[in-house]
C-alpha cells in the first residue's frame, strides 16, 4: 500500500524562497522544533516543524521519558500518534542526519484540551468597574521571537472603548501586553490618551528588524506613550502629560511619533517623529477635517533590498497615500524612501485613492525584493509606483500563486467604490494585468480566494457580489457561496478549510460541513462583524495553522488551539515562507486578512512514496 506524502526538497525550497536571483540570502527566523502533544480519545498526538534549512534527508526519532517510541526512523509527515501515551508522560524530538542524532526538541508534557489556556493580566476597568461594557478585551495579537530561544511569544493588544475614525466619543489607553506562551509576562507598554483605539490607529509589527535573533514591536506613539520600562516616551520639549484629545474624542494635533521597543524588555529603543505628518490644513491635505482620511494607517514588513527586513509605516488611502520605510541600523531607524502619491505627476498613475484597509507584501516581480500590495495599486522595492489599477479602494485582498499555471503570483481584490467596471476581480500580482473582472454596482465588502475545490486546479474565489463561487479561470462552479473571512489548513489534506468566527467548515464541492464550533469550547471572535480571531497562524507543531481565540467567560485567558487531526503530508513550517510570515506580522493591520503562502499546495507537488 502506498502512502502520498508531500516533500520540499530544501534545495527548491531554499533556491526559489530565500535565495532573490540578484541578492544574497534573506535573513530567515531562527526557529526550533516546535514540538506540541495533545491528548486525544486514540491516545497522544505529537507535531513538530520542519524547518526551511532542514536538509531534505532528515528524519526524527520520537521519544517519550526518554525512551525511544518508533521502531524505525520518521521520514514522513512531522507528526505522531502514541496510542498508549498518558498526559503523565513527557515527549522530544530528534532530528537524524546521517545516521545520527543531531538535536532534540524542548521536552513537553501533553495538553488535556484541544487549547492551551494562555494567562493574560487584564488591564483594569478604565471607566467604571460596573460598567462592563467599557472592560478590557483581549483584541488583536501578532507573534515573534522576542527572547531568542527559537519560540514564539505573544503580542496582545488590549482595547476597551475603541470607536471607527468616522465616529465621534472618547476612547481608552491602547496597551501592548507580551507574554510566554505559559503566561509569563514579559512587559506592558502603554499607548496613552493622545493614541485614539480604534482598528485604523494602532498596526503595531513585531519582527526581527535588526537581525539579532531577537523581534523588536513598532508602532506610532505619542506623547502620554509609557515603555515596557515606565519610561516616557518622548521627544525634545514635548509635554508628556498634554491631552490633545479634542470634545468629540479625535486627536488632531499635537506630536506624532514612531517608536521601535525591545521584544524583550517593552524598553523604547528609538523614537522618531511619525512620518508623514498630518500638517494643519487636514481637509485641504488628506480630503476632510475630521481624521477619517488623515488617520488612516497601514504598516507592514518587506524585504526591500532582498537580504534585510525594512519597516514600512503608511499614512492614508482614501485619498492621498504616502509610504515610508525604514532600516533599523545599530539602534536607530534610517528612512529608506518615501512613496507619496500626491507628487506623482501623471494623476493617473498614482496609489491616490487606490488603498485598501490592508495590504499585502511578496515579490511579486520576480527580481528577487518585496514589493508592497497597496489595494488596487502596487509599490516597487525602490519605492517607486510599480503600477495602479484605477479600480479603487476595497475591503478585502488575498495574495499567492493562486493560478499555478501562470508564472508568478495572482492578486484577487473586492472594490467600494461604485459603480466598478471590476469591483471584484483577479489580476497579476506584478504587472496589474486583469485576469478576471466582474462590474459591480455595490460596495462589495468582502471576498475570498481559497484553495478549497481539489476537483479544480488553482485556487477558488468568491464574494458578496453574487452567489457564485468561480474557479480560477472565472468559471461558476457552485451557486452556494460559502462563508467569506479566513481561510485556514485545519485537517490532514490540501485543501483550505474556511474560519469564519469561531467556526471551521469544509467544502463539500456544493456546500461546506461543520469541522469545528471553538465556541463549544468556550471561544469568542473579536472586532465585531468582522468576526476573525485574534490570531491565525502556523506557531508550532507542523504545517497546519493554529488559532487564537478569548476566553468568552473569561476574557482574562486566551485559548490557543491546535488540529489533532494525523496528515500524511510533510511541509516545511509556513512561517518559513517568506509571503506567509510577512502576512502573519501584517494579520493585525485594520480589516485582517488570512495568510497566504507564495507557493500553490496541489496535486502536481504529490509523489507517492511507500
Amino acid at each position: 500500500m502506498k502512502k502520498t506524502v508531500i516533500i520540499f526538497s530544501p534545495v527548491f525550497f531554499l533556491a526559489s524562497l530565500f535565495l532573490p536571483c540578484k541578492a544574497a540570502q534573506r535573513q530567515m527566523e531562527h526557529l526550533g522544533r516546535g514540538l506540541v502533544a495533545v491528548q486525544t480519545a486514540d491516545g497522544v498526538f505529537l507535531s513538530w516543524r520542519l524547518l526551511g534549512n532542514d536538509p531534505e534527508e532528515v528524519v526524527f526519532n520520537v521519544y517519550r521519558n526518554d525512551s525511544l517510541l518508533n521502531e524505525q526512523p520518521l521520514a514522513g509527515a512531522t507528526n505522531y500518534l502514541d496510542k498508549t501515551g498518558s498526559i503523565d508522560h513527557r515527549y522530544s524530538v530528534r532530528a537524524i542526519l546521517n545516521g545520527a542524532e543531531t538535536g532534540e526538541s524542548i521536552s513537553v508534557q501533553p495538553w488535556t484540551n484541544p487549547y492551551r489556556i494562555i494567562q493574560l493580566n487584564r488591564p483594569e476597568n478604565p471607566v467604571n468597574p460596573a460598567e462592563t461594557r467599557f472592560d478590557y478585551l483581549p483584541n488583536d495579537c501578532s507573534v515573534g521571537d522576542l527572547d531568542g530561544d527559537g519560540e514564539y511569544e505573544i503580542v496582545v493588544k488590549w482595547n476597551a472603548r475603541a470607536r471607527d475614525n468616522s465616529h465621534n466619543g472618547m476612547t481608552d489607553n491602547v496597551l501592548l501586553d507580551a507574554y510566554k506562551l505559559d503566561g509569563t509576562q514579559l512587559w506592558r507598554i502603554d499607548l496613552g490618551r493622545n493614541i485614539r483605539a480604534g482598528a485604523h490607529y494602532t498596526q503595531f509589527m513585531v519582527y526581527d528588524l535588526d537581525g539579532d535573533g531577537i523581534a523588536e514591536i513598532a508602532c506610532k506613539t505619542a506623547p502620554g506613550t509609557i515603555d515596557g520600562q515606565g519610561k516616557a516616551v518622548i521627544l525634545g520639549n514635548d509635554d508628556p502629560q498634554a491631552d490633545y484629545r479634542n470634545e468629540q474624542g479625535h486627536i488632531l494635533d499635537g506630536p506624532e511619533y514612531l517608536t521601535v521597543f525591545n521584544g524583550m524588555t517593552g524598553a523604547e529603543i528609538t523614537t522618531i517623529p511619525y512620518n508623514p505628518p498630518r500638517g494643519e490644513d487636514l481637509k485641504g491635505i488628506w480630503g476632510d477635517s475630521k481624521g477619517n482620511r488623515s488617520d488612516r494607517y497601514l504598516a507592514c514588513i518587506a524585504y526591500l533590498d532582498g537580504q534585510h527586513p525594512s519597516l514600512v509605516m503608511c499614512r492614508g488611502y482614501y485619498t492621498r497615500a504616502v509610504l515610508v520605510a525604514y532600516d533599523l541600523v545599530d539602534g536607530q531607524l534610517k528612512e529608506r524612501w518615501i512613496y507619496d502619491s500626491d507628487l506623482e505627476l501623471n494623476p493617473r498613475h498614482t496609489a491616490r485613492g487606490q488603498g485598501n484597509h490592508s495590504l499585502a507584501v511578496g515579490d511579486v516581480d520576480g527580481d528577487g525584493f518585496d514589493e508592497i500590495i497597496y489595494g488596487a495599486a502596487a509599490i516597487d522595492h525602490d519605492g517607486t509606483l510599480l503600477y495602479t489599477t484605477g479600480l479603487g479602494h476595497g475591503d478585502a485582498h488575498h495574495l499567492s500563486d493562486l493560478d499555478p499555471d501562470r508564472p508568478g503570483l495572482e492578486f484577487f481584490d473586492v472594490h467600494e467604490t461604485k459603480p466598478n467596471p471590476a469591483g471584484v476581480e483577479l489580476r497579476d500580482a506584478g504587472t496589474g494585468e486583469l485576469l478576471f473582472g466582474r462590474p459591480t454596482r455595490i460596495d462589495v465588502g468582502r471576498g475570498l480566494a481559497a484553495d478549497i475545490d481539489p476537483h479544480h486546479r488553482g485556487f477558488e474565489f468568491w464574494s458578496i457580489a453574487s452567489d457564485s463561487v468561480y474557479n480560477i479561470k472565472g468559471e461558476v462552479i457552485s451557486t452556494k457561496r460559502p462563508s467569506i473571512n479566513f481561510r485556514i489548513y485545519w485537517d490532514g489534506d490540501l485543501q483550505d478549510e474556511l474560519l469564519d468566527g469561531t467556526r471551521i467548515t469544509k467544502w463539500n464541492g456544493d456546500g461546506t460541513d461543520l469541522l469545528v464550533d471553538f465556541r463549544d469550547f468556550g471561544a469568542a471572535a473579536i472586532n465585531g462583524s468582522k468576526s476573525n480571531p485574534n490570531l491565525s497562524a502556523d506557531l508550532f507543531g507542523d504545517w497546519r495553522e493554529e488559532v487564537i481565540f478569548y476566553n468568552r467567560e473569561d476574557p482574562s485567558q486566551l485559548m490557543l488551539f491546535t488540529t489533532t487531526i494525523p496528515t500524511d503530508y510533510r511541509l516545511v513550517t509556513l512561517m518559513h515562507d517568506p509571503v506567509y510570515r510577512l502576512s502573519v506580522a501584517w494579520q493585525n493591520v485594520a480589516y485582517n486578512q488570512p495568510p497566504h503562502l507564495s507557493y500553490y499546495i496541489g496535486e502536481q507537488l504529490i509523489m507517492n512514496s511507500k
